[in-house]
């Protein structure tokens, strides 16, 4: 959009279909919403010193800042000017004022900021609320990249609106931010069970903690019989040693190691249920070497669809092993890359450590890195690089093949515009 230099050129915005001659009302001051005439889309015509008349569709991008009782919502043109906006209730009556906004304005591309949190329910809301023929991509946007824009408004300081605006424009400039994405179906089990099932081993470990502690001042040198309380046998020869102990310390002790038993086989029933569904999503994970029932399990939950990421580099930044370019004048060099999906880079080490500890082409690689002249961390990021390329290459074999024999077309690039066909928004999750 070019601004105004003489009386021959003038921005106008005029009606969609409007012609040559078909003037309709100027510019004016943003934020009255005297930019939307009729709800229609924004059509902003040039007139050339010929007496042509250009017209050029403005695009309205909405951003969404999340707290848990209000949405702070700004909606702005392709160019960031702030069009609307308002404070609305995180609420189901609250959603649907959101979407007649969004509507009104025509809007085309949501940010999030927090859809895996406070904005949870609102992204579900939007996502299943995509018609056919009007496909709104709704998409998260960092808070990083949030507080990053928010400094660049000199004066403004911190508020809500202020944060709506910037994640608006961010959304409006950004053409590669994540979609959202639903998480339904087997993805969606398996990642429930995985989560349910990391809260209980983070429960016994703190109960095993407490355990050792107590054991060490009622039964001093116990430590010569059962070093660790890895196991249920161990775990019940503790409870044989204070078993005639009738002391309050000793009773709750017992509780805790009684506890642990329990969810040592509530975990084992969760496993076995874990398993059942990899085996059914046909994934041939699995066959890598140190890729068990949960590590795939966890690909499959936190991945959802391979081709949200176009290439493996893709892939590997968004699971953290893709280092970083810390690069400067003559000095040439990447750093380590705390950031990414720390799930999926925790499956990475897990699997890297366990080729390491094998005669496998993994340790081949590592021993490589090593002579190389890599430090042993270094040398396990590189193999974690690696591995990462060979998670992405068989995840999209495995998806290519579940398309042929379905007879589907393959997904187009990424980004996706996806539909949803949840039954039970409730039941939805959105992924990372």
């Amino acid at each position: 959009m070019l601004p105004a230099r003489d009386g021959e050129a003038l921005d106008r915005w005029l009606p969609p279909g409007g012609g040559d001659g078909r003037r309709g009302r100027p510019i004016e001051a943003w934020g009255k919403g005297s930019e939307t005439a009729n709800g229609r889309p924004r059509v902003l015509a040039r007139r050339r010193p010929s007496g042509h008349i250009e017209q050029k569709v403005t695009l309205v991008i909405a951003g969404i800042d999340t707290h848990k009782d209000t949405l702070a919502v700004a909606v702005v043109d392709d160019a960031g000017r702030l069009i609307a906006g308002g404070d609305i209730p995180n609420t189901e009556l609250g959603f649907v004022q959101l979407v007649d906004m969004f509507d009104t304005h025509h809007v085309l591309r949501v940010g999030i900021e927090g859809s895996g949190n406070f904005g949870r329910a609102v992204a579900v809301h939007l996502v299943l609320r995509w018609l056919p023929d009007w496909p709104v991509a709704v998409v998260e946007v960092p808070t990083l990249m949030t507080s990053r824009e928010r400094r660049g408004q000199l004066g403004k300081g911190k508020t809500d609106p202020v944060d709506a605006l910037a994640i608006a424009r961010i959304t409006a400039r950004e053409r590669q931010l994540p979609p959202v994405r639903l998480t339904v179906g087997p993805a969606a089990d398996l990642r429930a069970l995985l989560d349910y099932r990391e809260d209980l081993v983070r429960e016994r470990g703190g109960l095993v903690n407490r355990a050792h502690s107590e054991l060490g001042g009622l039964r001093p040198g116990y430590q010569q019989q059962i070093p660790i309380l890895t196991t249920r046998a161990r775990v019940r020869a503790a409870l044989e040693l204070i078993s005639h102990d009738t002391s309050v310390r000793a009773t709750l002790c017992r509780r805790r190691l009684e506890r642990v038993i329990t969810i040592d086989t509530e975990t084992a029933e969760l496993k076995r249920q874990i398993t059942g569904l990899v085996a059914a999503a046909d994934t041939t994970l699995t066959d890598l070497y140190g890729v068990g029932p949960l590590i795939a399990a966890r690909f499959i939950a936190e991945v959802v669809d391979i081709h949200r990421y176009p290439n493996r580099n893709a892939f590997a930044a968004a699971n953290g092993t893709a280092p970083l370019p810390a690069s400067s004048g003559r000095t040439v060099r990447h750093r380590f890359n705390p950031g990414g999906n720390r799930q999926l880079n925790r499956s990475l080490y897990t699997i890297a450590i366990t080729q390491i500890r094998g005669d496998t082409e993994g340790r081949v690689y590592y021993e490589r890195k090593r002579a190389a002249g890599k430090t042993k961390r270094e040398a396990l990021r590189c193999l974690k690089r690696r591995l990462s390329d060979i998670v992405f290459t068989t995840m999209r074999h495995d998806a290519a093949n579940a398309a042929a024999r379905t007879n589907q077309p393959p997904p187009p690039a990424w980004p996706i515009l996806a539909k949803v066909g949840a039954v039970d928004a409730n039941e939805a999750r959105l992924t990372a």
